[in-house]
């Protein structure tokens, strides 16, 4: 071995460190979020930030999400098959109406947070697992993380329907290639989730 070689970090332990920076940023915005869990702005944009802050330590970076116009068309694509089911309820409740009390405030914070949690899973973290155990496993570990992180916010009530949503989120990162598809998906979702609900 080099002492290039040696000094090259391992991407698993790489990938490790990235996870469990995920559950220390999930434990720090449940404390600021307190009892106002998912819906505490400040908690959401701080947990955002850091976890974007991660991902760019761990190696992602913006120019990777350039010059992808197809996968954000697939992105689109993936929200719509997330999105079905809301839609179907909210059309067999037509009288319901989001609030809009803070909505551009807590839409910018969705987005924060959605494009940041793909930032670290389908960036950072599948990028490292991919290149030391393939895909099936990055798709795997990335699914049960993103299914776990949001046990804390919401109850575990979520974690089926996260896992399967982690796993549609990792198979769309596969099929473009891009962080940009499953960012896209996961963003209009959620937006849509809450304006349809």
């Amino acid at each position: 071995m080099t002492a290039a070689a040696a000094r090259t970090p391992n991407p698993t332990v790489l990938a490790a460190a990235g996870l469990l920076g995920l559950a220390a940023a999930v434990l720090i915005r449940v404390r600021i979020a307190g009892p106002a869990g998912p819906a505490s702005v400040p908690a959401g944009l701080s947990f955002g930030l850091a976890l974007m802050l991660l991902a760019a330590v761990l190696g992602e970076r913006p120019s990777a999400w350039r010059g992808s116009g197809g996968a954000a068309a697939v992105g689109l694509a993936g929200a719509a098959v997330l999105c079905a089911p809301v839609i179907a309820r909210h059309l067999a409740e037509p009288g319901y109406t989001a609030p809009a009390g803070l909505a551009v405030t807590w839409a910018a914070g969705v987005t924060l947070v959605a494009i940041a949690e793909e930032a670290l899973l389908r960036g950072a973290v599948y990028r490292l697992i991919v290149a030391r155990h393939g895909t099936v496993p990055a798709i795997a570990v990335t699914a049960v993380a993103f299914a776990l992180l949001h046990a804390p916010v919401y109850g575990w009530a979520v974690v089926p329907l996260d896992l399967a949503v982690g796993v549609w989120l990792g198979v769309l990162r596969h099929l473009t290639g891009s962080v940009v598809a499953p960012a896209v998906a996961h963003t209009v979702a959620d937006l849509a989730g809450w304006w349809l609900r």
